[in-house]
C-alpha cells in the first residue's frame, strides 16, 4: 500500500500521527493538573467538559491507558511511516537519519512543547479534551478494560489499590494556605474573616475575655444608687450581678427584661426576679466550642472559671463575632479607643490591657501572638519585671515605650511600626 502513496502523502501522514501523538500528551498532562476544587465548581456549574473531565478523573487508570494506548499507536506508526518515506528517499542509509531525527522531533514537538503547553493551559486545553477522550473511551471501552485490569492486577501484587482514588480533601493546614493565596482574587476584609474562622479551633476564650478586673457589674451589696448609676450608664446589654465581689456571682442581668419587668418600680428585689442564672465555662475551652455551646444552649454571654471555680473574666457572642468580623464601631471609627494616633508623630499610643490578636488584626501589625494575650502581659513576659515609665523594647520589632502605670499593670505603651523589612521574632 505504501508503494501507491506518494512521498508527499505519507510526509503529510506522518505530520498528521504528530499532531495527534502531541494531542495525547499534551491533553494528559493538561488533565492531570486541573485544579480540582476549580473543576468541580465548573462542573456544578454545568460545564460539559468539566463534567466529563470530572467522570474520567474519578477512574485515572483508565484514563491513562486510553492515552498511551493512542500514543503509542500514533508514535508506532509514525515511525513505520518515517522508515517507509527514508527508504525512498535515501536507502537503507536515510532509515538512520530519519530515525534521530524522528526521536527529536517526538521528544520536542509531541512531548516537551504539548506538555508545557498543557501544564501552562490546563483547563483551556483539558476540557476541550475531556469531551474527545469520553468517547474514545466508550468506543474502546473493552481494550481499555483488558490493558486496565492487567496493569492493575500487577500493581496490587505490590500492595496498591488503583481503584480507591484520592478524593482531594484539604486539611486544615492546607485550607488557610489556600485563602492566604487567594492574594487579589479574594478582598482583604474576606481573607481576614475566612482566615478568622479557621482559627477559631486554634483560639480559646482566654484570649478573647473581659478580663474578672475589667468586669463591670451590679454589687447587691452597694448602695442603690450606684446600681442605678451602672444601669443607666452601662454599654452593655448584658450585666453580671454579684455580692461583694464578682466571686460572688448569682446571676446575668439582661437589661432589656430588666426595663420589661419593672414599669412603675426599680429596685434591688426587681433585679433580683428578672436575672437568669450564669453561664460558666472552663478557661482553655476553644472559640469553635465556645460557639457550639453558644448555639446549643442559646446562651450569649459565659463567665470563664479555672479549675477551682474561680471567675476569669467573661465573653460573650459580641466578642466571638468580633473576632471574626473584626471590631465592631457606633461612631464609624477605624480604630477603638483603646488605640490612638500620637499627634505629629507615627506613633500609636495604646491601651496596653487590648488583646494582641485583635490590636494585629485592627492595625495590620504582627506582634507575637503565640504567648500571652494581652499587650501587658506580652511585655511583662518580655522583660520579666515590672517596668517604670519610660521603658523601652522590642516586639517582633515593633519599638515599644511604656508611657503609664498603675495597680501594678502596664496602661499605656507608645507603640511606633517598624522599618520596613525589619519585623523579627521576640
Amino acid at each position: 500500500m505504501g508503494d501507491d502513496l506518494s512521498a508527499g502523502t505519507l510526509i503529510a501522514l506522518l505530520v498528521l500521527l504528530l499532531l495527534i501523538s502531541a494531542f495525547f500528551s499534551g491533553s494528559e498532562t493538561a488533565l492531570l493538573t486541573l485544579n480540582r476544587y476549580r473543576l468541580r465548581h465548573k462542573a456544578r456549574q454545568g460545564h460539559l467538559g468539566a463534567r466529563l473531565a470530572e467522570r474520567l478523573l474519578a477512574r485515572p487508570d483508565r484514563l491513562i491507558s486510553l492515552i498511551l494506548i493512542g500514543s503509542n499507536i500514533a508514535n508506532t506508526l509514525a515511525t513505520a511511516l518515517v522508515t517507509l518515506v527514508a527508504l525512498r528517499i535515501g536507502g537503507p542509509a536515510g532509515v538512520a537519519v530519519a530515525s534521530i531525527g524522528l526521536a527529536f522531533v517526538i521528544m520536542v514537538f509531541t512531548d516537551v512543547m504539548p506538555k508545557t503547553l498543557g501544564a501552562l493551559r490546563s483547563e483551556a486545553f483539558g476540557l476541550p479534551a475531556a469531551v474527545v477522550y469520553y468517547f474514545l473511551l466508550k468506543a474502546t471501552l473493552p481494550v481499555v478494560w483488558f490493558i486496565t485490569a492487567i496493569s492493575n492486577a500487577l500493581l496490587r501484587l505490590f500492595g496498591v489499590r488503583p481503584d480507591h482514588v484520592n478524593q482531594h480533601h484539604l486539611t486544615l493546614e492546607e485550607l488557610r494556605t489556600l485563602v492566604t493565596d487567594a492574594g487579589t482574587k479574594l478582598p482583604r476584609r474576606r481573607q481576614r474573616m475566612l482566615m478568622s474562622i479557621l482559627e477559631l479551633e486554634d483560639m480559646t476564650v482566654d484570649e478573647i475575655m473581659i478580663p474578672d478586673n475589667e468586669l463591670v457589674g451590679i454589687d447587691l451589696d452597694g448602695e442603690w444608687h450606684e446600681i442605678a448609676t451602672t444601669i443607666s450608664t452601662s454599654r452593655h446589654s448584658r450585666l453580671p450581678v454579684f455580692q461583694g465581689s464578682i466571686e460572688n456571682l448569682i446571676g446575668i442581668l439582661y437589661i432589656r427584661k430588666l426595663v420589661l419587668a419593672s414599669a412603675d418600680t426599680l429596685d434591688k428585689a426587681t433585679i433580683e426576679s428578672t436575672m437568669d442564672e450564669p453561664f460558666f465555662i472552663p478557661e482553655g475551652t476553644s472559640l469553635h466550642s465556645l460557639l457550639a455551646q453558644f448555639r446549643r444552649s442559646r446562651q450569649r454571654t459565659a463567665f470563664v472559671v479555672d479549675e477551682y471555680g474561680d471567675i476569669q473574666g467573661q465573653v460573650t457572642i459580641e466578642d466571638l463575632l468580633e473576632e471574626i468580623l473584626g471590631e465592631f464601631s457606633s461612631n464609624g471609627e477605624e480604630v477603638p479607643e483603646e488605640v490612638r494616633r500620637e499627634e505629629k508623630s507615627d506613633a500609636w499610643l495604646v491601651s496596653a490591657g487590648i488583646n494582641v490578636r485583635a490590636l494585629n488584626r485592627m492595625m495590620n501589625w504582627h506582634l507575637p501572638t503565640d504567648g500571652p494575650t494581652t499587650l501587658n502581659g506580652l511585655i511583662l513576659e518580655q522583660l520579666e519585671t515590672f517596668p517604670v515609665c519610660g521603658t523601652t523594647l522590642k516586639l517582633n520589632g515593633y519599638p515599644v515605650e511604656v508611657t503609664e502605670t498603675g495597680d501594678n499593670v502596664i496602661r499605656t505603651v507608645r507603640i511606633r511600626p517598624p522599618p520596613p523589612g525589619d519585623i523579627s521574632g521576640t
